[in-house]
């Protein structure tokens, strides 16, 4: 994939020097002809045991992890956007800056952060780093939120995390006094984050951006890589009510004389990226020239890949997951990886750890399969452009003869679009509501469904469990066909919450 003249100016990843890298990294850069970065196949971290929590402990925390959380819950919520970084500076910095311990690399955008961020986390993994992971929002558990070397951290540990930071929260909670909002629920969490993965310890950290990207907690953090996945239109209350306001400041998380790695994304975003990279001298990446998927081939169980990556080219890469959008995914985290380790020009990861990595990514609530005869599958899709990628994945990569979406959104998401992204592969929809405070009433999300789907292909269920109830027997029944029908699926989708709620009536286990 050739460069531009527009790289020169912006600054390629050819300037990007990797002898500033820490000498203590477990990775070592080589150069020629066949040079690679990486651990042997074999390797593995030469870190502390992962930590193992205790079954009878877990089970008596999670008591105390439901008051923990009553108690965060008292705070502003995660919707909203206290535009200031004041606050969680000065709590790290009143809890000893942990997050000046350990290299960042910062994932943002609208979709795709989470996949991409998990994906980053286990190429990492692989490569003989012990690893920290923040995500949000949760599907099941907040402790899902805080992983170290890919598992979420003990209820216990989550719960001793906060009581070691509450005193100092309500210290910045106290100086705050009248001109501002206590920290917020987001801001807690963050410091937690950070906090835990000084402890543990670290040797990288993967964040993901909450909302937005300048004024996110997250973006205390001064990240050596930022991955940009695809913007697109979501929390315009907060983020603004056009494309590029909301890319300007997702764009905030891209630091001076960093590298930016960017998914493809709509011109006018791609503008708004590449200015703010000049701005700060950050060298840039972008799907598309520097790095991308070659080939593409659907393979049972996921996709099998050809990815150019920065150094040169991943061939035979199994990726367990459907969608081209995980293939863009993929494609975005291998080159965050690559920059991260100075990889370019003759610097390549090694091809099997690489391998490896991506076989055993696991992506819960992303099309998973939570039942067969008739297939269920779950994806946490909550915007328009997040359900186009799920249903031209469905349409793509499922030969199902008959479809019934359950759908759960929440009341500040554009549900309408969500409804019509997903009319042209759903026989019926079935809508009901999560058990979120946020969720959307039936009712309303009905007359929304019954203007796009017809009255007849609406069915409205008050609660989910009786939703996939409906939604299985439509299937299984071909609507009004008297025999069963074989190749039916139900598709759980609306929010985060929806498909964290179908995974526990499904009994999965938090991950």
């Amino acid at each position: 994939m050739a460069r531009d003249d527009e790289e020169a100016e912006l600054g390629g990843l050819d300037e990007f020097d990797p002898e500033g890298r820490d000498p203590d990294y477990p990775v070592e850069l080589t150069t020629g002809d066949n040079a690679v970065a990486g651990p042997p196949t074999d390797a593995k971290p030469d870190t502390d045991q992962p930590i193992e929590p205790d079954p009878v402990l877990e089970a008596k925390a999670l008591a105390e992890l439901r008051e923990v959380e009553a108690e965060l819950d008292q705070r502003w919520g995660e919707t909203k956007i206290a535009p200031s970084l004041d606050r969680i500076t000065t709590l790290l910095h009143l809890v000893g800056d942990p997050h000046t311990t350990y290299p960042v690399l910062h994932v943002a955008g609208t979709n795709g952060k989470g996949s991409t961020a998990r994906m980053i986390d286990a190429l990492l993994t692989r490569m003989g780093l012990r690893t920290g992971r923040y995500t949000s929002p949760h599907l099941q558990l907040v402790t899902e939120r805080i992983a170290v070397d890919g598992s979420p951290i003990p209820a216990s540990t989550y719960i001793d995390t906060y009581r070691d930071i509450a005193p100092f929260v309500g210290m910045v909670d106290s100086a705050t006094g009248d001109d501002g909002p206590r920290m917020t629920k987001f801001e807690v969490l963050t410091g937690m984050a950070l906090a835990a993965f000084a402890d543990a310890p670290v040797e990288a950290a993967v964040l993901e951006v909450g909302m937005g990207g300048s004024w996110d907690a997250t973006n205390v953090a001064d990240a050596q890589v930022a991955a940009i996945t695809p913007v697109s239109m979501d929390h315009m209350d907060y983020l603004g009510t056009d494309i590029t306001s909301i890319a300007a400041e997702k764009a905030g998380v891209i630091k001076q004389g960093s590298v930016a790695v960017i998914a493809e994304q709509q011109p006018d975003v791609m503008r708004v990226l590449l200015e703010r990279a000049v701005e700060v001298d950050a060298a840039v990446a972008r799907a598309g020239q520097e790095f991308g998927v070659l080939e593409r081939e659907i393979a049972v169980g996921g996709q099998r890949l050809k990815l150019q990556g920065l150094g040169g080219i991943y061939d035979d890469i199994f990726l367990p997951l459907h969608g081209a959008h995980q293939a863009a995914n993929a494609a975005l985290a291998l080159a965050t990886v690559e920059a991260f380790f100075g990889a370019g020009k003759d610097k390549q990861l090694v091809i099997e750890a690489v391998r490896e990595a991506f076989a055993d990514v696991e992506m819960p609530g992303r099309l998973e399969r939570v039942r067969s005869a008739p297939t269920v599958l779950l994806d946490s899709a909550h915007n328009p452009a997040g359900a186009r990628a799920l249903a031209e994945t469905v349409e793509a990569e499922f030969a199902f003869r008959r479809l019934a979406a359950v759908v759960g959104v929440m009341t500040d998401k554009d549900a309408r679009g969500i409804l019509e992204a997903l009319e042209p592969v759903a026989a019926d929809v079935v809508v009901t509501r999560n058990n979120s405070p946020r969720a959307m009433a039936p009712a309303d999300l009905a007359e929304l469904a019954r203007s796009i789907f017809g009255e007849e292909r609406v069915h409205v269920e008050p609660q989910l469990d009786e939703a996939v109830e409906t939604a299985v027997a439509l299937v299984e029944q071909g609507g009004d066909v008297e025999e069963p029908l074989s190749g039916g699926g139900v598709l759980i989708t609306g929010s985060v919450v929806t498909a964290g709620q179908a995974r526990s009536l499904f009994g999965k286990e938090p991950a």
